[in-house]
């Protein structure tokens, strides 16, 4: 008899919800991931990834603080925004200091050779964890062969920095409206995995990034571990109700990350 094999541990991981108003309302920056990369090769995403240890050592006592510190990371290396300030300011770094920042450091904090401990402490910075909003917490499901353990944050973009793609790890960038990006999908033109359509339908709700926060700071995050279910109509994901979904059990839309 055939012993199953145990789970696939599952790895931290932060993505980020970057969000600004638009002229027919709220929009979020989204990457396009690069088709070679193994996990949602070609899939419109947000920027995010794994949490690394000196991000833990970086966030403060709430637990999720690591979390938002990797999202702070990830979001300077996908996209150029640097969501942090100068030590004993209260507004985040303007567009023409952040270009010398990112001309010196985007590249090495990227690649690992230099971590954003370091960059913020040469730079004179502090991560604005406060501005990281927890949005979601999704968990990739036992069957998978890569898993993560990802909380969502949602941020407002600092008008005058520019998101802008790394061209490595991500081929393309768009500043979209939530159902539109949903929208593209349906019609083929877009990939998304299911996590990240869920919570651009959450996203649509809200008329401006104000509206959002405001909502997102009150809200219960109830953890989702996506279960394929069998039902009358056939097979569907299953969710919580009770993480706000607006629902429990949906249509199988989009192709699986791996």
């Amino acid at each position: 008899m055939t012993e199953a094999k145990p789970p696939v541990p599952v790895r931290p991981a932060a993505t980020v919800l970057l969000a600004r108003d638009g002229a027919e309302g709220i929009e979020v920056f989204m990457v396009v991931r690069h088709r070679e990369i193994e996990f949602a090769g070609g899939a419109l995403v947000f920027p995010g990834g794994r949490v690394e240890e000196d991000d833990r050592r970086l966030g403060g006592p709430d637990p999720l603080d690591g979390y938002r510190i990797a999202g702070i990371r990830e979001t300077f290396e996908e996209c150029g925004v640097l969501l942090a300030r100068p030590k004993g300011s209260a507004a985040l770094v303007d567009a023409t200091r952040l270009l010398g920042i990112e001309a010196l450091h985007r590249v090495r904090v990227a690649k690992g050779e230099q971590p954003l401990s370091a960059m913020l402490a040469e730079e004179e910075l502090e991560p604005a964890i406060d501005g990281m909003v927890h949005f979601a917490h999704w968990i990739t499901p036992a069957s998978r062969s890569k898993r993560f353990d990802t909380q969502f944050f949602l941020a407002a973009a600092p008008p005058d920095q520019v998101a802008v793609h790394d061209g490595h790890e991500s081929e393309d960038s768009v500043w979209i409206r939530p159902l539109q990006a949903c929208q593209e999908a349906n019609e083929g033109r877009r990939r998304l995995v299911f996590p990240t359509r869920k919570n651009l339908e959450k996203l649509a709700r809200y008329a401006t990034v104000a509206e959002a926060l405001a909502a997102c700071r009150q809200a219960r995050v109830v953890t989702v571990t996506p279960e394929m279910v069998q039902t009358e109509a056939g097979w569907r994901l299953s969710i919580p109700a009770e993480a706000d979904y607006g629902g429990s059990v949906f249509d199988v839309l989009d192709a699986p990350a791996i």
